[in-house]
């Protein structure tokens, strides 16, 4: 078996803000009176995303222009590059897609880091998700079920981290050896009795590896 992983939700936890609430503010705010539905469970996850990101009506180079601009913590290339450097695997585990994602590990230069994600195209001034029913880690409310994807790093590595933000990351916090949980994740893991460490950064979270000896001290 392998040491150790590091798994990170993408949207609102390596980004600051999701790439699904950029793409309707700027070219599709008529999603915002779906978004009651969607949170009171009407309107499932993967295709109220989908109905956003098909209403974007840009050509590529203005997408990615404005992929390129999405904010994230600034100290997570360097946070990579540690796990990296320090025997430890790191993985992104998002319910959105791997298309803005590999936008941005290509901005920062990162490498070496394997998405789970929907799979993202780019076609006709629009971003697609091709969701395969039949794929080990589908999820018929996400796309990608990142409860199975935890598990099945289980099956790899000694010990599992894990970070995320919001409601999707509470099902794959039960599966981590050590959940790390920013803004409302926090509450919802309160309210399930699941343990986790409270950050509101990436800098908190080396500081915590470095205390339990996983991470060298500067």
């Amino acid at each position: 078996m392998k040491k150790w992983a590091f798994v990170s939700d993408f949207d609102g936890t390596i980004s600051k803000r999701d790439f699904y609430l950029i793409m309707m503010d700027k070219y599709f705010p008529e999603g915002r009176s779906l978004m009651p539905k969607w949170k009171a469970g009407e309107i499932k996850d993967i295709d109220f995303l989908n109905k956003v990101f098909t209403s974007i009506n840009q050509d590529e180079e203005r997408i990615i222009s404005d992929i390129y601009s999405i904010e994230i913590d600034e100290y997570v290339p360097d946070f990579i590059e540690k796990i990296q450097q320090n025997g430890g695997d790191f993985y992104i585990l998002s319910a959105g897609t791997d298309y803005y994602i590999h936008h941005i590990l290509k901005k920062y230069g990162v490498k070496g880091v394997q998405v789970f994600s929907n799979e993202g195209y780019y076609h006709e001034k629009n971003v697609h998700m091709n969701i395969d029913k039949n794929h080990q880690h589908y999820h018929e409310q996400y796309g990608i079920d990142k409860s199975k994807v935890i598990q099945d790093l289980k099956k790899e590595y000694e010990t599992v981290f894990f970070i995320g933000d919001s409601e999707p990351d509470s099902h794959p916090a039960e599966h981590a050896d050590i959940t790390f949980a920013k803004n409302g994740l926090q509450d919802l893991l309160r309210e399930k009795g699941i343990r986790f460490v409270p950050v509101k950064e990436f800098t908190e979270v080396e500081e915590y590896l470095t205390e339990k000896g996983i991470l060298p001290r500067p």
